[in-house]
C-alpha cells in the first residue's frame, strides 16, 4: 500500500505552496521535499494552526511515541484528505488547529528533528550586494539632489509610489532605492545590537528571539519587530539533549515558563543574567529532565 498527500498551500496565507509530499509505504512514512527526502515511524501526527505575530501558521507534525516532533512540516494541509491519509495509513491524527498549547508542543523536539520547508532557496548572485549599493548610492544621489532645489515633496511622493510598487512586483531589495538611508541604517543597527549584547542588555541570536528587561523590570522576549512575551521570570535553563539545544525561562520556584527551541551564546547569556541578576544554569539533560520540562511549560517560540 503506497499513499501519498500533498499540502495545498503555504504555511502562512498567500504564501507559496510546499513542494512536499508525504507518503506511506505500509511501514514507515517518508517525507520529500526538492532534494530532501526523511523517513521516520510516526506514532501519531498533529494538524496544527498558532498565531504567530497577528498571522496563523498552519502545517503538519510527526510525532514519536513521547510527543515530541520528528518532523515539522510546514504548509496548508487539507484536514479530510488529511484524515482519509492517516485513516489508510492506520496513524491517529490530532487536530492541534487553534489549540493554545500548539506552540508549546511543537517546541518539543525530538532528537534528529527536521523540519522541511518545502520551498526553493533564493540563488545568491553575485551582482546583486554590488546592485543593492549602487541602487542605493543612486536612490540617496536623486534624494539630495531634489532636496536641495527644494523638492522635498516631489521625493517624498516618488519615496511612496516605489515603495507601492515595490509591494506589487516584490523586488523587496529595490526598497534602498526609496529609503536609501538604510545602508547607513542596516549597519548601525547591527553595530549597535552587538554593543548591547556585550554590555548584557540583549541575548539571543542576531535573527532573533531575543531577550532584553523591560522597564518594570519583566523578561521580554521579541522576534524581529514582534514581542513574542512579557514574563516576570527568575532564571534561565539553557540545555543541551543529544543533538538539540535551547532555552527554558524559569520562575523562582524553578518551574519552566516559556521555552525557545535552538542555538544560543552561552558567554551572551551569561553577561545578560549578571547584569539583570537573573540565575543562570547550563545543563546536559537526559531524555526524562528534558520531557519533564517540555511537558511542564505551557509557552513556546517554536
Amino acid at each position: 500500500m503506497d499513499i501519498q498527500l500533498v499540502p495545498h498551500g503555504g504555511a502562512v496565507e498567500g504564501g507559496p505552496c510546499p513542494s512536499t509530499v508525504l507518503s506511506w509505504d505500509g511501514q514507515a512514512l517518508t517525507a520529500t521535499a526538492i532534494s530532501e527526502s526523511v523517513r521516520v515511524t510516526p506514532a501519531s501526527l498533529y494538524h496544527y494552526a498558532y498565531d504567530s505575530g497577528g498571522a496563523p501558521v498552519t502545517g503538519l507534525a510527526v510525532l514519536d511515541a513521547d510527543g515530541l516532533v520528528m518532523l515539522d512540516l510546514p504548509g496548508d494541509w487539507d484536514s479530510q484528505e488529511l484524515h482519509d491519509f492517516a485513516e489508510q495509513a492506520g496513524i491517529p491524527v490530532a487536530d492541534g488547529r487553534g489549540d493554545p498549547q500548539a506552540p508549546a508542543l511543537l517546541a518539543g523536539r525530538a532528537p534528529g528533528w527536521r523540519r522541511l520547508h518545502g520551498l526553493t532557496p533564493p540563488r545568491a548572485s553575485r551582482w546583486r550586494t554590488p546592485l543593492i549599493y549602487g541602487v542605493g548610492l543612486a536612490g540617496l544621489a536623486l534624494m539630495a539632489y531634489l532636496i536641495s532645489v527644494g523638492a522635498w515633496a516631489a521625493w517624498r511622493g516618488l519615496a511612496l509610489a516605489g515603495r507601492l510598487l515595490i509591494d506589487v512586483v516584490e523586488v523587496k531589495w529595490l526598497v534602498v532605492a526609496f529609503s536609501p538611508l538604510l545602508l547607513a541604517i542596516r549597519p548601525l543597527q547591527a553595530r549597535l545590537r552587538r554593543f548591547r549584547a556585550r554590555k548584557g542588555a540583549i541575548a539571543g541570536p542576531p535573527g532573533g528571539p531575543n531577550l532584553s528587561i523591560t522597564s518594570a523590570g519583566g523578561l521580554r522576549i521579541d522576534q524581529g519587530m514582534e514581542r513574542l512575551a512579557d514574563i516576570q521570570a527568575a532564571g534561565l535553563l539553557l540545555y543541551q539533549y543529544e543533538d538539540l539545544a535551547g532555552l527554558f525561562v524559569m520562575n523562582g520556584a524553578n518551574e519552566p515558563l516559556h521555552h525557545i527551541p535552538g542555538p544560543w551564546s552561552p558567554d551572551d547569556l551569561h553577561r545578560f543574567a549578571e547584569r539583570n541578576g537573573l540565575k543562570l544554569a547550563v545543563h546536559r539533560i537526559s531524555r526524562e529532565e528534558y520531557l519533564d520540562l517540555v511537558r511542564a511549560c505551557r509557552h513556546a517560540s517554536p
